[in-house]
């Protein structure tokens, strides 16, 4: 195994988040020394201390001494940022980074799936728990498989063999002012990439897949075209694809009996959409959704859109908005997209619930034998899966 960051010491504040808790592994597993920071407990976290690496649980961060400070961009504290260090590992290693607004996590984690079924011995950074590969990220000999993320324009530092861009949107209004500034950022980024797949151009895959919807065959049509070319035989990769199950938080059967309870990390307006559109292949009675808006920034802008997506369900509860890194804006709470839902569906079964515990009630107590609920966002709404599985059981 290389060991390319043997002698450093790095100190990852916010290392149980799903970014910073792989790049954290793989330096470890590159020979530097690791340890990190967080505020709380995170899945991610297991992982983490399972490879030897130290975690402190404190109020505030304290970096040691004569250690590099890697900062997650949720902290404003000095130190290297976490997409100075990610250019740095993808430089280390032949890499293909997969961007775009919706479907990274997913095309990213079949890319790697494949390329471990077939023994290439991949490294990966992935934004997911992938249970098929037992995390979220690996140190291996073969191709390195990162996530990659436009949403601060720091994906144009990044100097992969490989780039797939699964699609060009607005989704991260604190930074864009328009998708021709996201379009802008590829076409500057991408010259710098000697192969480039573009996920746009290409049909959705034909075979069938343990995942539903059409923006998973979509995904799993880059994931081939980025296997080809990195040598792997097209029917082989679609062979194997045809094994991969999934993604944590992404469409993730959660529990039911009668009453089946998905959860999905969707949320901006397409990746609703998917959701939904992959909730109805499943053929059910009605669909129910508890959504919980992501972001202060993109409620205000996108609550009519995200309302016109929720309106393909059946029964909606809209929760308060997850703040994640962002103060709140006076007068922007979910009930904006309520309210803009009940314009669009007039006497639809619409309900302002700002509580996880009182959405997933109210959802429990409409839903019947047949009906499919699908707990939608970014932030902790599948702590809302789990309530209704409870209260549904």
């Amino acid at each position: 195994m290389q060991r390319p960051l043997a002698g450093r010491r790095l100190w990852f504040v916010g290392i149980g988040g799903a970014g910073l808790s792989g790049y954290a592994l793989l330096a470890h597993a590159w020979g530097a020394e690791v340890a990190g920071w967080d505020r709380v407990e995170t899945p991610y976290l297991g992982n983490v201390r399972a490879a030897g690496i130290d975690v402190s649980i404190t109020p505030e961060p304290d970096v040691p001494a004569d250690w590099e400070a890697v900062v997650s961009s949720a902290f404003s504290v000095p130190g290297r940022s976490r997409a100075e260090l990610l250019a740095e590992l993808v430089s280390l290693q032949r890499s293909i980074v997969v961007a775009g607004a919706h479907g990274k996590t997913t095309t990213t984690a079949m890319i790697a799936f494949v390329l471990d079924r077939l023994g290439l011995d991949p490294s990966f950074l992935i934004g997911g728990e992938i249970p098929q590969l037992a995390g979220n990220a690996r140190a291996g000999e073969g191709w390195l498989v990162v996530e990659g993320d436009e949403s601060d324009r720091t994906i144009s530092s990044l100097r992969p063999k490989i780039a797939v861009v699964l699609n060009v949107d607005l989704d991260h209004h604190a930074t864009f002012g328009s998708r021709a500034e996201v379009q802008a950022l590829f076409d500057d980024w991408l010259p710098h990439v000697p192969s480039v797949v573009r996920g746009e151009e290409l049909e959705p895959v034909a075979f069938e897949l343990q995942l539903p919807g059409e923006h998973n065959r979509r995904n799993a049509a880059a994931a081939v075209a980025a296997l080809e070319l990195t040598g792997v035989d097209r029917s082989r990769a679609e062979e194997t694809l045809r094994e991969f199950r999934g993604v944590g938080r992404r469409f993730e059967l959660r529990g039911g009996d009668g009453v089946l309870v998905y959860d999905d990390y969707a949320h901006n307006p397409a990746k609703v959409s998917a959701a939904l559109d992959a909730a109805r292949e499943l053929e059910p009675r009605r669909v129910l959704v508890l959504f919980q808006p992501h972001l202060y920034s993109r409620t205000r802008h996108l609550a009519h859109e995200l309302a016109r997506a929720l309106s393909a369900a059946d029964v909606v509860a809209v929760t308060d908005v997850y703040a994640a890194r962002e103060e709140p804006i006076e007068g922007v709470t979910g009930k904006l997209v309520v309210e803009a839902l009940t314009e669009l569906r007039p006497g639809m079964p619409v309900a302002w619930t700002p509580r996880l515990e009182d959405g997933a009630r109210f959802l429990a107590g409409r839903a019947k034998s047949g009906d499919v609920v699908v707990t939608l966002g970014a932030g902790d709404v599948d702590r809302g899966a789990g309530l209704l599985v409870a209260e549904l059981s």
